[in-house]
């Protein structure tokens, strides 16, 4: 999973977009921006893009990166500090293909893609517990084969130093990998712990394993290839830990030289669609057709560019000069609205003609964080969010669909549980599409009033009938107990600082009084997204990075590294031992999500937020292929080109 920091692709916590201009400024209640319905919109047929003209081969594509986030590390085992979006889907899979690919440069589906893979599906055995691969014919642009080493290679390394590896889950991979063996150069077999839904064990843990190549496995510049003996070991052996622990530790050394990835011998080995022609330290990336790629598409254009921008604003004008072939609207100069996240409304009238415009909508959600061990609030916060009643009032208070009309005009997904309405895919069900919490102030005040509050609307409510009965307060709530909390919020994103203070004012209408703490988004997420530890951690109430979870390179939405109890990711410290089984089901078993999503929907772990779309991306009229774009950020430029008309 990877974050996006304001607007900057990142792991995780998804920070969205930049801002847009409110429509209902001075409305801090959710009645004064309201809207007539709940449910998530409905996707309609694409929107009409260019199309026609005479196919053309080479030319140059600038694309420009997103403010202040640059790529900046090289090496696909990537540890949290660099496991960013701007690393990963939009730099590194260029270069270095994954095992699987997800998504597709011909749909919005969050599925894998089998043609762009590396390998074939897996095939699974003795009871989902054995995975066999089998290699497709892909060349390294050394002239070098890809091969089962080159998989083992990579699962030797994770094990190695799993603790440096991003996606690592205790308990899950390379934990529960029994042996790994190579059968043939283009085949491997893959042996679990225990029997495993074949669905989750490609989408969540053989979705992770990038190959390297047999150049990489050294200990120093020159070194003969496959000397380091990590490529070659056998899996889980001490000595081959040791081998791989000092490959990886010259392979990490080496990509913090950014001003040599071009140049590298290391790093010039590739299998992806592209190569480095040139990397600067600030940002500008220069990229150029791999002639021994093997996969379906081999580029068409002749060069692709990423280019850096501090802000938003440098960018747009880089749009409005024709400097850039593919950049992003940012919010703040959105003219006019959409029916449809999935869909463009009216460009802006400046870009027209020039470009035209596509949002982007990933496979994600959002969501604030509630830490149900806290000691805040006279130390009953903590008590006060394990109660289901509460956090139904707070919900019900969240006017997703209002927000997201008014503040992000239309461009913008209503979050109703932990897997994604929209884009549209076969994972989410009709119960969470519902909205199971829609905006209803009445039944808020009725929540409290119901379990022993003396409501106090625009004031702060406080238990008068504390204990664990029938219309009391629950366990751990002391009679004259207030209804108080901190509400820690990133700030920079003008959409976002407004949702706080909407959710503040709706909040107070009921007597929850909410004291907006802003702070820099890497204040609040650095406080808020590690789960309590200690009494001194635990005094964090409530939080909001901003953003939520993007699913990958975990794209099976099953939920073991947000809500499972003592999940590294499960910032809130919730705990279900009836969640836990339904994820354990979902994991283990071929059951649907069904069970799982909607008992998350219903208990609300979170608080959940409305999610903006990632970009509203803005693409030279004379470029095809660059839409539809893909739910999980990666970028296709193999399948872009120009056209004369």
């Amino acid at each position: 999973m990877r974050t996006i920091r304001g607007g900057t692709p990142s792991r995780r916590m998804r920070r969205a977009l930049g801002g847009v201009g409110v429509l209902c400024v001075g409305a801090l209640t959710l009645a004064s921006c309201s809207s007539s319905s709940s449910s998530a919109a409905a996707p309609t047929k694409a929107s009409a893009i260019p199309s026609g003209g005479t196919k053309l081969t080479g030319g140059t594509v600038v694309w420009a990166e997103p403010p202040s986030a640059t790529p900046n590390y090289i090496f696909p085992f990537d540890t949290s500090q660099y496991s960013t979006v701007d690393n990963i889907s939009q730099f590194q899979y260029l270069l270095y293909r994954p095992l699987y690919m997800f998504g597709s440069p011909e749909s919005t589906s969050p599925t894998v893609d089998p043609a762009l893979s590396l390998a074939d599906l897996p095939v699974f055995s003795k009871n989902d517990s054995v995975a066999t691969i089998t290699l497709k014919h892909y060349m390294w642009s050394n002239g070098e084969q890809v091969t089962a080493n080159d998989v083992l290679f990579w699962m030797n390394m994770l094990h190695a130093e799993k603790n440096n590896w991003y996606d690592y889950v205790p308990g899950y991979f390379p934990d529960n990998v029994i042996s790994v063996t190579v059968d043939s150069p283009t085949q491997l077999t893959i042996t679990f712990n225990r029997s495993y839904n074949p669905t989750w064990l490609l989408y969540n843990e053989l979705s992770q394993i990038t190959p390297m190549p047999k150049a990489w496995d050294v200990t120093s510049l020159g070194g003969a290839p496959g000397s380091g003996g990590c490529s070659t070991g056998t899996y889980g052996a001490a000595s081959t830990d040791s081998a791989c622990t000092a490959v990886y530790n010259f392979l990490a050394n080496q990509a913090k030289n950014l001003a040599g990835y071009a140049s590298s011998p290391i790093w010039s080995v590739v299998d992806g669609p592209f190569k480095l022609a040139s990397f600067s330290t600030s940002g500008q990336v220069v990229m150029v057709p791999n002639p021994d790629y093997s996969g379906p598409q081999k580029p068409i254009i002749s060069k692709f560019e990423e280019v850096p921008f501090t802000t938003e604003d440098a960018e747009y004008n880089a749009l409005l000069g024709g400097d850039l072939t593919v950049g992003y609207l940012p919010t703040t100069d959105l003219t006019a609205s959409t029916s449809n996240p999935l869909e463009p409304g009216p460009n802006n009238p400046r870009l027209a003609g020039k470009y035209y415009m596509d949002p982007w909508v990933l496979f994600g959600f959002n969501y604030a964080v509630l830490k149900f061990e806290s000691t805040g609030d006279h130390g009953a916060a903590g008590a006060i969010f394990k109660q289901l009643y509460i956090r139904q009032a707070m919900q019900s208070l969240v006017d997703q669909t209002a927000m997201i009309s008014k503040l992000l005009k239309g461009y913008g997904v209503p979050s109703y549980g932990p897997v994604p309405v929209l884009p549209p895919n076969s994972f989410v069900d009709s119960y969470e599409k519902s909205n199971p919490y829609p905006y209803d102030p009445a039944k808020a005040k009725a929540l409290l009033a119901d379990h022993g509050w003396k409501v106090v609307p625009n004031g702060t409510d406080t238990c008068v009938k504390p204990g664990t009965g029938s219309g009391e307060c629950g366990a751990g709530i002391p009679a004259g107990t207030p209804l108080s909390f901190t509400f820690a919020y990133a700030t920079g994103v003008t959409w976002i600082q407004q949702t706080a203070t909407i959710e503040q004012s709706a909040w107070k209408s009921v007597g929850i009084n909410v004291t907006l703490a802003p702070g820099t988004f890497n204040t609040v997420v650095g406080d808020y997204s590690p789960p309590c530890t200690s009494p001194s951690s635990c005094s964090l109430e409530m939080g909001w990075w901003g953003g939520g979870w993007e699913y990958s390179p975990d794209y099976y939405p099953s939920g073991e590294t947000l809500f499972l109890t003592g999940a590294g990711s499960n910032s809130g410290n919730y705990s279900s031992p009836e969640a836990d089984k339904l994820i354990e089901q979902t994991v283990q078993t071929t059951t649907n999500l069904d069970q799982y999503q909607n008992y998350l929907a219903q208990q609300l772990p979170v608080i959940y937020e409305p999610n903006a779309d990632y970009s509203l991306t803005e693409v030279a009229e004379n470029l095809r292929g660059v839409v539809p774009q893909n739910p999980f950020s990666n970028l296709f430029p193999e399948y872009w080109y120009f056209v004369k008309k």
